[in-house]
């Protein structure tokens, strides 16, 4: 709970702006459908509101789906419970705050932030609509509705418009029109679900079941380098707001916290260990990734065990301490007789046999190639520029990226701030920027610390690939000294 200070307290006593990386909004269903029929006609609206998705389960439109079932049936089909309680219901001023975009900017000097960088809610899931046609109206028709509805408030805000993944192609094609035609500054790219083609061919009954990653940048199924390089043309960062509910051991039918435990940080290290090891930060050193929601923890680990793991399994120090043919076997053998329990002592020459054949050699001794490293430094220069960490604002753990003590080279991760405004863990949006200072008051933070993740961090991974993103707001001239130093 935030202390004495209201977020309008806390801002008004810094010395820098405060942009909020990922608040959320709500959509308007009426009028979202709307926008559906003025994309893809009345035939595409239809079909939209009876595909079976959880997206329609938040809209309460979806029939013999999860509620209309019993609980045996549930269990059979392991369909997932929907969130119907993601969004403010007793905090109604809050509700309507994150669908009424002339209402948020009226409040936003009281919830103490310059400016926000707004994701969807019930359009998370549009880009995963497995009809390719569907789709991609669905996606068409939120970024248009978004644009519409939010274009006079722009000085404090700005949507992200929802890119579908499914195809590099299809990907750069709704790029290209929510830049250019709708103005558009910010996409939301994620991890593609495909499904086993041999079982949806016999059993598309359960093809939902049974499903791979495509993390976009290991071995998946298309070369995405076009994607990142439009990224770079269109002056856009390729942030992600994947959820991994419903991955493996996130699957509960009956209990939805379960799988939402930890989900989002399990989608962002799928996709950034993806990129870092499919060498797509060697290839497009301007371009910024994002990771949203899941905290900065996994993002240490991944960073610090990639180091780690190259110290140990680099080239060199395979060939020199891990290559089986330098096994000294006469001296193995020897400590066998001498310390092995006498079961071991019984098979000596079956060991012996063992160890004298000949072993394969490695199918790829260097697993770094794609990202050319060279030397363990090389990882934190191709890491720690690149990647940028979405943590809500009254994450405790905030403050471990910038631990430059415990992670290698003295590496400072570079965290955002997201208020998650809209959504079920905000009780009060006045409260979201106190509660993340109070890292500060109780020393989990430095100043430095928390400048860089409310304000600095957001201008860089925006500001970095565009920097007009911030022109006309109130944050454009600290964004701009930002840059400047950054040049």
């Amino acid at each position: 709970m935030p202390g004495k200070r209201t977020s309008a307290q806390v801002r008004k006593s810094l010395s820098h702006p405060i942009v909020d990386a990922d608040g959320h909004l709500l959509e308007i269903g009426p009028v979202l459908f709307d926008y559906l029929r003025q994309v893809g006609g009345a035939k595409a609206c239809e079909s939209f509101l009876k595909t079976e998705s959880a997206t329609n389960e938040l809209f309460l439109l979806a029939k013999h789906r999860w509620h209309d079932l019993t609980w045996e049936q549930r269990r059979e089909a392991r369909l997932l419970p929907p969130s119907w309680w993601s969004f403010p219901a007793k905090n109604t001023l809050d509700r309507a705050t994150v669908s009424l975009p002339r209402l948020l900017r009226s409040r936003m000097d009281e919830l103490g932030i310059d400016f926000s960088v707004l994701y969807p809610t019930v359009a998370m899931g549009f880009a995963a609509i497995a009809d390719e046609e569907l789709r991609r109206v669905a996606c068409r028709a939120y970024n248009t509705y978004a644009a519409e509805l939010f274009r006079d408030c722009a000085d404090r805000m700005t949507p992200a418009a929802v890119i579908p993944m499914v195809t590099p192609q299809e990907a750069i094609e709704e790029m290209e029109f929510a830049v250019k035609q709708l103005g558009l500054k910010a996409v939301m790219i994620g991890i593609v679900r495909r499904p086993i083609p041999a079982l949806a061919k016999e059993r598309p009954d359960l093809a939902h079941l049974a499903f791979r990653l495509d993390t976009l940048a290991f071995e998946s199924a298309h070369d995405y380098d076009p994607l990142w390089a439009a990224c770079v043309r269109l002056k856009v960062a390729a942030v992600s707001h994947s959820r991994a509910s419903g991955w493996d051991s996130r699957r509960s039918y009956r209990n939805g916290i379960f799988n939402h435990l930890g989900h989002f940080g399990a989608a962002g290290e799928a996709l950034c260990r993806s990129l870092f090891m499919g060498g797509v930060t060697r290839r497009f050193p301007m371009l910024n990734f994002g990771f949203l929601e899941g905290g900065s923890v996994w993002g240490a680990s991944l960073y610090n065990s990639l180091v780690a793991h190259w110290e140990k399994r680099n080239p060199r120090s395979l060939r020199e301490n891990l290559d089986p043919a330098k096994i000294n076997r006469g001296m193995l053998l020897r400590l066998a007789k001498e310390y092995g329990h006498p079961k071991v002592q019984a098979k000596l020459g079956e060991i012996e046999a063992y160890l004298n054949r000949p072993f394969p050699p490695p199918a790829n001794l260097d697993e770094w190639e794609p990202c050319k490293i060279k030397r363990a430094g090389d990882i934190h220069d191709l890491f720690v520029p690149r990647f940028y960490f979405g943590c809500e604002a009254d994450d405790e753990m905030n403050g471990y990226a910038y631990n430059a003590k415990a992670n290698r080279f003295g590496a400072r991760l570079r965290t955002v701030m997201g208020s998650d405004i809209g959504h079920w863990d905000v009780t009060d949006t006045k409260d979201v920027v106190a509660e993340a200072h109070e890292l500060v008051e109780r020393d989990l933070m430095t100043e430095r610390d928390f400048k860089d993740f409310v304000f600095t961090n957001a201008v860089r991974l925006h500001g970095g690939m565009n920097r007009d993103f911030f022109k006309g707001t109130p944050v454009e001239r600290e964004a701009a000294k930002v840059l400047a130093r950054d040049a």
